[in-house]
């Protein structure tokens, strides 16, 4: 078989599904009010989060919000996504003709030019990327489990939440029985992540991102359980199809909306009233709140996915997308470009290496900031789709990874969905 056929475009208008855009458009607006608290470089971390401690009532609420709604909310969610594109991805592949063989070197193609994209962004910007992460995961759960069984997915779904499980339970414990002063200096180490962005010298943050990168790329994308759990998860869904024909899952989509948003958002609760002073802990009995945050972060990233699931499902059986709907799923079909965005708008304004104004705002300003750098992302992701025009960063990571694919030249561009 020609290899010229061996590469299927995107999927038309009328074939892709507005769920999983809405969804990544609707929470990249998460992804930026977690990392901007990042850039508060100037006030001292409570050392229960990363965090400061809350200089009055609107700092308060804007920390318990975010602590409870948003923190490890949403990377468990995006994960679950990017799981469910490289199914899609290697069905489209299959479909116009590929080997199983061809597509899964696509795939690999576009895994490891990912794992580059988030260290160049590291290198240049943001300590924080999440990129080279998902690239990792997607290389090393694509390899061991994309042509498994159904029931292996789950299973090893299974096992590491059951793993999460067992570490809270035991965190919790701990909590109960071992006294504070025993807990007293341990930390989370946030320092370490802030120090590239309070340094006033461009070329040592550099140095510092890129020791600190390999840290936040293992630890998230393996080591911390949710991610590959929710890359698998999202194997799993994909196969049955279940954000492309909602109708088919409601009860699914519904038990998980339901049990996922109450598990994350009451789960998110302990921290949060520790955060703000509500629970009083030292830093160390903080430190035993993250792997229940984790854990729940997962319940409540699958929730808001089945939630976003479901909001689309009414949408597309009603009126249709209107101007707001439209605009956020612009943004999940340019969902790369518009984080790597994200960084340009708040790296060089808020660190020290820049203009530093993040010395200058509190958590509940920083949070408008961060709303504001999203908004400005979902208006160009607008302003592109109306002139027909993909994201820069989709653009150029579909020409790395199909290069030498033998794709012919008047094949149409890879589906936005990935």
């Amino acid at each position: 078989m020609s290899t010229h056929t061996a590469s299927r475009g995107p999927t038309g208008a009328g074939e892709r599904s507005l769920a999983p855009d809405l969804a990544r458009g609707s929470m990249l607006a998460f992804i930026a009010i977690a990392n901007a608290t990042w850039y508060l470089w100037a006030l001292p971390m409570s050392g229960t989060s990363a965090h400061p401690a809350p200089e009055g009532l609107a700092d308060g609420i804007a920390q318990f919000v975010t602590t409870a709604a948003i923190d490890m909310r949403s990377y468990p969610m995006f994960a679950f996504l990017f799981g469910y594109g490289m199914v899609q991805l290697t069905r489209r592949q299959e479909a116009a003709g590929a080997s199983p063989r061809q597509a899964d070197a696509v795939l690999r193609r576009r895994n490891l030019w990912l794992l580059v994209f988030g260290l160049v962004h590291a290198l240049l910007l943001w300590v924080g990327d999440i990129l080279g992460a998902y690239g990792l995961a997607g290389l090393v759960l694509a390899w061991l489990f994309l042509r498994r069984r159904d029931t292996t997915l789950l299973v090893w779904a299974g096992l590491l939440t059951a793993l999460m499980a067992a570490l809270t339970a035991l965190s919790l414990l701990s909590l109960a029985l071992v006294p504070p002063e025993e807990m007293a200096g341990q930390s989370l180490g946030q320092e370490d992540m802030v120090a590239s962005i309070a340094d006033p010298s461009y070329p040592a943050s550099i140095v510092e991102r890129l020791t600190y990168w390999p840290l936040v790329t293992v630890g998230q994308g393996l080591l911390g359980m949710a991610v590959p759990a929710a890359i698998l998860l999202g194997l799993w869904a994909a196969r049955r199809r279940v954000l492309e024909e909602p109708g088919r899952n409601l009860g699914l989509l519904r038990a998980v909306a339901v049990g996922g948003l109450a598990a994350g958002w009451i789960g998110g609760l302990p921290l949060a009233l520790a955060q703000t002073d509500l629970w009083d802990l030292s830093e160390g009995q903080g430190l035993l709140l993250s792997l229940p945050h984790m854990l729940t972060g997962l319940a409540g990233g699958l929730g808001y996915v089945a939630a976003i699931a479901l909001i689309a499902h009414r949408i597309e059986r009603g009126r249709g997308a209107g101007p707001v709907t439209g605009a956020l799923a612009a943004t999940g079909k340019r969902s790369m470009s518009a984080y790597l965005a994200q960084s340009v708008l708040c790296a060089p304004v808020l660190a020290a290496w820049g203009l530093g104004l993040g010395a200058h705002l509190t958590s509940w300003s920083m949070l408008l900031f961060a709303v504001g750098v999203w908004l400005v992302t979902v208006a160009a992701a607008a302003l592109l789709e109306r002139a027909g025009r993909r994201g820069p960063a989709e653009v150029l990571l579909r020409r790395l990874a199909y290069r030498g694919a033998g794709e012919a030249k008047s094949a149409p561009p890879l589906d936005r969905n990935r």
